[in-house]
């Protein structure tokens, strides 16, 4: 199959999962509906289509788009939401578009995720950790090298989409290759807008490759082991 430009959803079933933060020692249950989230992280072919733009840093169709911030992703969302004729997820406020690089300037202020639209958006990062996990309980669905583009296989690049082995629900790329962006802030009272990243990447050791890792990044900041993979909410 060509994974290029392809926007394949995979059915996630409705579950609960139990959040962990290693550094306040918190821990959060999550009840999650069901949801659809895509089979691969976007590649860069997708995303030039319906953007027009090729921001990433190694270029290859079927790569993993990767330096885009996240606001670059809510955009893309909404855009491939109209594109398909869903409705858009997001309501970005026209003032926030002009402060995007200043510090804690835009945020959950400058945009509003509506809950009952049906078009793209990201996933939350209990809808993430739960598709990952797919059912299992150990820190990775299997074997590290047969799953995920890491430091110790990528000999530190880029690798296309769909070339390691899929989770138990059919999802490529959980771990490894780049970091998906979620929707959630990190910790507003610690780290401001900042946004939680997870999965791990190329250039990253085997302990950030886990289900259960975090990491934040804030949300105009654009790095090149950084892209992200879609998600819709399902329709009655």
């Amino acid at each position: 199959m060509d994974t290029s430009t392809v926007n394949e959803m995979i059915a996630v079933p409705p579950g609960r999962v139990t959040l962990t933060d290693r550094r306040t020692q918190r821990s959060w249950p999550v009840e999650l509906a069901p949801y659809r989230l895509g089979a691969f992280p976007v590649t860069q072919a997708l995303y030039a289509q319906v953007t027009g733009a090729r921001p990433s840093s190694t270029e290859g169709d079927r790569l993993p788009v990767e330096s885009v911030s996240w606001w670059d992703a809510v955009r893309f969302c909404n855009a491939l939401s109209r594109q398909e004729g869903f409705t858009p997820a997001y309501l970005i406020h026209a003032d926030s578009e002009g402060v995007e690089g200043q510090e804690g300037a835009e945020g959950v202020e400058g945009i509003e995720w509506d809950t009952a639209a049906d078009g793209y958006r990201l996933p939350t990062e209990a809808e993430w950790e739960h598709a990952c996990r797919a059912g299992t309980t150990g820190p990775r669905h299997g074997p590290l090298d047969d799953i995920a583009w890491y430091r110790g296989n990528s000999d530190e690049r880029l690798h296309d989409v769909g070339g390691k082995q899929p989770n138990p629900w059919g999802l490529h790329d959980m771990l490894g290759n780049v970091w998906d962006w979620c929707w959630d802030v990190y910790d507003a009272e610690v780290y401001g807008t900042y946004r939680v990243l997870r999965g791990g990447g190329w250039f990253d050791e085997h302990w950030s490759c886990r289900a259960s890792a975090r990491r934040r990044s804030h949300p105009s900041y654009q790095v090149d082991d950084v892209g992200f993979r879609v998600a819709r909410s399902a329709t009655p």
